[in-house]
């Protein structure tokens, strides 16, 4: 399941955008590259992912709002060959940042059927054994 499309990006930024940022042939086509697109939503994904993975199981059977809205602020910031303007980079910013409170536990998603890990701040285990030299066992030569 992608988790934005190129008809999300178009409602959300503008047709208009989406043609200034992927018409990259040398006669431009007034169209909208779709194999840009599809690349940049494919990055962008992989690198969500790569922060759901700690705490959710991939692929997501349910897409929530705020996933959906981090990949398209990444997407959009990745279709820049160039400085992106303030308010997009701010976007992908904040879209980073989100990710990483997830990636910690400060942010859950709500999925059905899906808790997070939650991971202790120390994992040390103890296995108490029997003392192999006590006072008893070592009688005659001490």
């Amino acid at each position: 399941m992608d988790y934005t499309t190129q008809e999300q990006l178009v409602t959300r930024f503008g047709r208009r955008l989406l043609v200034e940022l992927t018409d990259r042939a040398d006669e431009p086509t007034d169209q909208i590259d779709a194999q840009i697109v599809s690349g940049a939503i494919s990055s962008a994904q992989a690198l969500v992912d790569g922060h759901l993975a700690n705490h959710y199981a991939l692929p997501l059977s349910e897409l929530p709002e705020l996933v959906s809205k981090v990949t398209e602020d990444l997407v959009i910031y990745g279709l820049h060959i160039y400085d992106a303007p303030e308010k997009i980079a701010a976007g992908e910013k904040n879209a980073r940042d989100t990710l990483r409170k997830i990636s910690d536990g400060k942010i859950r998603l709500p999925i059905a059927g899906v808790e997070p890990a939650s991971k202790p701040d120390q994992d040390v285990r103890f296995t108490e054994q029997e003392r192999p030299f006590s006072a008893e066992t070592m009688k005659g030569f001490i």
